[in-house]
């Protein structure tokens, strides 16, 4: 048995998003590989990474080969830029999880629902990876200022996947920054956490919160399949 961590490697790793999850998952012990299109840019938010976290094991590649050296490769891009990233990591992803973090979010109208053809951002991924990746829906409710915060959050995380160990992994790694994972499904599930994304939007500019998240109330009981 051992506790060996995969190295997580974060595709446009160098946004909010990427940054936030990258920092409570390197103060989880896992070895950190922040990616960008500009390699200079990765290395500087490595560093800087680095610096805050105290620890050598992040370092700062160019997407495609943040891709390759990635167990687990987590997209972390903006909508606008989701098909040509995953293009860009291509055969790459062959064999591992790929954790798809994207709301399709379609300026300006950030909070009404804008669902793209082909059901969600996360099918789209899986889609143009192929059947050798397990594509994973996670993390679109959760604020990436949020993520900055110290300790554990009271946000959860509703996690899609065609593949309930797939599911079951990234249930451990939301655990370990902070935030409490639910199986919710196939991917073709994603839709809905997708979508709840621009909901959340509104419901932060009506009610004036700072980054609204989800809750999932009750209590599980026993572990049971879709």
């Amino acid at each position: 048995m051992t506790d060996r961590k995969e190295r997580i490697a974060l595709i446009g790793g160098t946004g909010d998003m990427g940054t936030g999850l990258a920092r409570r998952w390197a103060g989880a012990g896992y070895p950190i590989i922040i990616g960008s299109r500009d390699p200079g840019r990765a290395r500087a938010a490595a560093a800087e990474l680095g610096r805050r976290c105290a620890t050598d094991a992040i370092e700062g590649l160019d997407n495609s080969a943040a891709a390759e050296r990635g167990e687990i490769i987590v997209l972390t891009v903006p909508h606008a830029n989701h098909r040509s990233s995953i293009e860009g990591i291509g055969a790459r992803a062959r064999g591992k999880i790929v954790i798809d973090t994207t709301a399709p979010l379609v300026p300006p109208k950030l909070g009404t629902v804008q669902l793209p053809e082909g059901g969600s951002a996360a099918l789209i991924a899986q889609e143009i990876l192929g059947p050798e990746v397990q594509v994973v829906s996670a993390f679109q409710n959760v604020s990436a200022t949020h993520l900055m915060e110290e300790g554990a959050l009271a946000h959860q995380v509703l996690i899609s996947g065609n593949q309930r160990a797939a599911r079951a992994k990234v249930i451990e790694l939301a655990a370990a920054a902070g935030l409490t994972g639910w199986h919710a499904g196939p991917l073709a599930n994603s839709v809905a956490a997708e979508a709840l994304t621009s909901v959340l939007i509104s419901i932060n500019r009506h009610h004036r919160i700072d980054g609204a998240g989800i809750i999932i109330t009750g209590r599980p009981k026993t572990e049971s399949g879709d």
